[in-house]
């Protein structure tokens, strides 16, 4: 038990989980400590090209494997299923209706990249190995539980979900498009890209992570302080109560077919985390009449900041 304790300590006492706990209080103590939108713009987009490009670098260096097409089998099913375990929750636990439960458990079947990013930035700084092909498999597991959440809404809801145009719109996703596009590229150029640009991709990539994540957390906190009052005791508990059913539903699966260490606790981080960009995109569209201020302040001011804080180092703990 002593050792679980410190392994969780050594865990989160890590500049980028710090940082984040740094801007959530300053948020909720209404600082007004602010990062310019657009400086938080370029972060965002500075590391998906990094995160992806290292992935499609690593795949170049080990070639396409067995594992790869297992892990992205294997995060597709959990994508589309999670929803469903989401949605029967939300209805034991809550009182919200077929279609907000709905709209809800579409945000716990697909992913937070921000997530995805820190566990990778975590498993770096414990020299933790992982494969670089787990970038593919977050990109796979963004559209799945959207489907999952606009079957349930046509079957449990009084209205039909819209869908005209929105295929064009998740394949247009400026997340999936750039984490997917420098994926390829850097699989196309491998160590010989990666190198010419290490400069760029490698050495800033945790400076700037815990600049970004500081923003996160102030956009984090700040959402949880504006709505506040929508989150129910059931809803709260739901917030904290799924993503580790999540991650410890990734943790069975991936272990049924050999995953291991950093891999599993990639996986495992995908299975927990909600995502806050794509899903609330897709359900504005397709579910207009759900209350985006529930999906939106359960996703992103309480999921993310229990998985940032709380869950990566309990999650790690399991995975090895």
């Amino acid at each position: 038990m002593q050792h679980m304790l410190e392994t969780l300590s050594n865990n989160l006492l890590v500049p980028t989980i710090l940082f984040f706990v740094l801007g959530f209080i300053a948020a909720l103590a209404r600082s007004d400590l602010s990062i310019p939108a657009g400086a938080a713009k370029f972060m965002s987009l500075y590391l998906l090209l990094a995160i992806g490009f290292k992935g499609g670098a690593s795949l170049a260096a080990h070639g396409p494997t067995a594992d790869l097409f297992v892990a992205i089998g294997v995060g597709v099913f959990l994508s589309f299923a999670l929803p469903f375990l989401a949605y029967l929750l939300l209805r034991m636990m809550t009182r919200l209706d077929p279609v907000n439960a709905a709209a809800v458990a579409g945000h716990y079947g697909s992913i937070s990249i921000v997530t995805f990013v820190t566990a990778v930035s975590i498993l770096d700084l414990t020299g933790v190995a992982h494969d670089g092909y787990m970038v593919a498999v977050a990109a796979a597991m963004e559209v799945p539980a959207i489907l999952s959440a606009l079957w349930l809404v046509h079957r449990f809801g009084s209205n039909e979900p819209r869908t005209v145009g929105l295929g064009r719109d998740l394949l247009a996703n400026g997340s999936i498009v750039l984490l997917t596009g420098s994926f390829a590229i850097g699989a196309i150029t491998g160590g010989e890209g990666l190198e010419l640009i290490a400069p760029f991709v490698v050495t800033p990539f945790t400076g700037i992570l815990c600049l970004f994540l500081l923003d996160m957390g102030l956009v984090a906190g700040g959402s949880l302080l504006a709505h506040r009052r929508l989150l129910s005791p059931g809803l709260f508990l739901f917030g904290v109560v799924m993503p580790i059913l999540g991650a410890l539903s990734a943790w069975a699966l991936g272990s049924v077919v050999g995953m291991a260490g950093g891999n599993l606790f990639l996986l495992m981080v995908l299975g927990a985390s909600a995502s806050y960009i794509a899903v609330p995109a897709a359900m504005r569209i397709a579910v207009p009449n759900a209350e985006a201020g529930i999906y939106v302040t359960l996703s992103l001011g309480l999921t993310f900041p229990f998985n940032i804080t709380i869950g990566l180092p309990i999650y790690l703990t399991l995975a090895l």
